[in-house]
């Protein structure tokens, strides 16, 4: 399996190779060459499976450059009921994304029982592992620049601590996140783990990053990695858990279902589009945003229009806080036929801050195909459906959730299952929570007090040459 970039002028490359390095050359988003197809037969075979072998299974398509049995035991050791262990709604935790019934025909998919009670914890996990494998492997070592805002960052350095040969420094916007999220970053005391929080807002964090992963020169003296959803290998580990939850819900591989997925970046429903592509019987895939609508906007009328920070709203579903969409070039790529020069030219406007737009072009008629569908939710949305799910389901749901469900409850069709993406648990968004039901979220018993814990964190403007020097300094 080879990758290619997205912008079509880097050589292609293997699987190891784009896993340190984020960004490609040409300041593309690395895709494998053609998506690996899955038989009736694959389904059939694995609907029995663990997850950690549902896991291998399928990354195995993708990841030729590992030895099998190596990748086997790193997938092994990535997913535990151990390490997945804060289940509730009386969530099976062997299953790692247990199924919650809402009612017949909805669920809601755990996806954030692992250490940071967030969704990324699915990916982060396995590229702890991934990063700290191959960079013995090689007698290397790497130093990850990342923007968060929210989930991210949290997930990256507790898969990252304590790891050989690695150093985490991450962006993340002042004041923007919750306090729990804030907790659970700036009070990590590991040597190895910076945190920076940028006088902005969450894009301003992510285009520093980006900036950084194009100076090529910069990037290779100080051997500059990527864990954000840039890197391939987050979006090839959330696939899993697409397959996984198609079989929890379904007895056959003959029913089809329909995924919501809350999103910002775009990450977690690029690995849904993916899943589909490779076969997995997907309906249809539901995009939920929160005030911050730029990709409703383009499901709805066909013209991406990011937006500035100061344009970007902030929001009680803080994670989803972002105007620009750093996986959205995957799935531009794949529907404008895997041109690689229409991609260049319409992000040649991204870059500069303009909108595109593809609603006139022959490219829009092709969107069908794709089976996405978009809705958006606001603050009083939420707080209704957090309400709504707690008295009618007997669930207490996250803000991102919640903007989720309400979505889902307005694309659903007679007789296709839908599952929700969980994205994180109530308690990292306490304060939305008091508001909306006048109680306290429930917390695992360790993560008690940890707002009062001692935390480590810089400010700083976003500048870029100014966090570049910060790098260089701590390394």
């Amino acid at each position: 399996m080879r990758y290619i970039s997205t912008r079509g002028q880097s050589a292609p490359q293997a699987f190891c190779d784009i896993l340190l390095g984020g960004l490609a050359p040409d300041g593309g988003l690395y895709l494998p060459e053609s998506y690996p197809q899955v038989t009736r037969a694959e389904l059939d075979a694995w609907r029995q499976l663990s997850y950690a072998d549902l896991a291998y299974e399928i990354l195995a398509k993708f990841i030729t450059d590992i030895p099998a049995a190596d990748l086997k035991a790193l997938v092994a050791r990535t997913y535990t009921a151990d390490v997945y262990r804060f289940t509730r709604n009386g969530g099976n935790a062997a299953e790692i994304t247990p199924l919650t019934r809402l009612e017949d025909g909805l669920y809601t998919q755990e996806l954030s029982n692992g250490p940071t009670l967030a969704f990324k914890d699915m990916a982060m996990q396995l590229l702890g592992n991934l990063f700290e494998y191959v960079l013995e492997q090689r007698g290397e070592s790497i130093n990850i620049l990342g923007a968060t805002s929210g989930d991210t960052g949290s997930a990256a350095e507790y898969a990252m601590r304590g790891k050989h040969n690695v150093k985490v420094f991450m962006l993340s916007p002042d004041g923007k996140m919750s306090a729990f999220q804030r907790a659970q970053m700036y009070s990590l005391q590991d040597p190895n783990i910076f945190n920076i929080a940028v006088r902005g807002m969450f894009d301003d964090a992510q285009d520093i990053v980006k900036a950084v992963s194009n100076d090529a020169a910069f990037k290779k003296q100080y051997k500059i990695g990527a864990v954000n959803s840039i890197n391939w290998a987050r979006v090839a580990a959330q696939i899993v858990y697409y397959f996984q939850g198609y079989f929890l819900a379904t007895r056959s591989n003959d029913e089809q279902v329909a995924f919501t997925v809350p999103s910002g970046n775009f990450g977690n429903i690029c690995a849904g589009h993916i899943a589909r592509m490779m076969g997995l019987p997907i309906a249809k895939l539901v995009l939920a945003t929160n005030e911050n609508d730029v990709l409703d906007e383009f499901f709805k009328r066909g013209v991406y229009r990011p937006r500035t920070s100061k344009e970007t709203s902030v929001t009680s579903s803080p994670s989803m806080d972002i105007s620009k969409a750093s996986n959205f070039e995957r799935f531009v790529f794949d529907l404008v036929g895997r041109d690689p020069v229409v991609i260049r030219e319409l992000w040649s406007k991204v870059d500069q801050g303009q909108a595109f737009d593809l609603s006139t072009t022959v490219y829009w008629k092709d969107k069908p195909k794709f089976a996405f569908v978009s809705g958006r939710s606001t603050h009083a949305d939420r707080l209704a459906t957090i309400r709504m799910a707690h008295e009618k389901y007997g669930v207490m749901l996250d803000t991102h959730t919640a903007d989720g469900l309400k979505v889902a409850l307005e694309n659903r069709q007679p007789g296709v299952t839908m599952i929700v993406l969980e994205t994180a648990q109530p308690a990292k968004f306490e304060e939305t929570i008091r508001e909306a039901l006048a109680t306290r979220p429930v917390r695992p018993a360790e993560l008690e007090g940890i707002e009062a814990l001692a935390q480590r964190v810089v400010v700083m403007d976003p500048d870029v040459a100014a966090i570049k020097q910060f790098v260089v300094d701590h390394l």
